[in-house]
């Protein structure tokens, strides 16, 4: 675990998300703050932080909360396979066998070509609406009052 804990309203300010979104994603079991103080208080870790990134991220590409939890839980037992891997952990039994790992791998890959395939929908999107900013622009300049000198 990271060393150092944050309360709710610092890892609202690094992640630009709303407390109420927080706790949302909380309440949904997309994120579960890593401790509580003695006061009751959430407390967060880096980790924490990272995983509220993803959520951020997925959610402007249209990513529904099942989609996101489905994607979190594919890295999480990729992750967590990966730290038994670098502790030479002796239970063989909470490791992944190839065809999980793969299966796993391949839930992630679907979530990749997902997120690509709506950012370029975004970016067609963006470029339309650029172009409409500039049609405006336009009209103001020809429309402009001409300044007398």
């Amino acid at each position: 675990m990271d060393g150092k804990h944050m309360q709710i309203g610092e890892v609202a300010a690094r992640t630009e998300l709303s407390l109420r979104t927080i706790r949302h994603y909380e309440e949904t079991g997309l994120v579960i703050p890593s401790a509580r103080s003695q006061g009751g208080f959430r407390l967060y870790t880096e980790t924490d932080v990272a995983r509220l990134m993803v959520i951020r991220r997925m959610k402007p590409l249209g990513f529904t909360l099942d989609q996101m939890r489905d994607l979190l839980d594919a890295t999480d037992r990729l992750d967590a396979d990966d730290a038994e891997d670098a502790a030479n952990a002796t239970n063989a039994t909470d490791r992944l066998d190839a065809d999980e790992r793969e299966a796993l791998l391949e839930r992630v890959r679907t979530y990749r070509q997902a997120a690509a395939e709506q950012v370029e929908k975004l970016r067609v999107q963006l470029s339309r609406a650029e172009d409409f900013a500039d049609t405006l622009s336009a009209r103001l300049d020809r429309n402009a009052p001409a300044t007398r000198v």
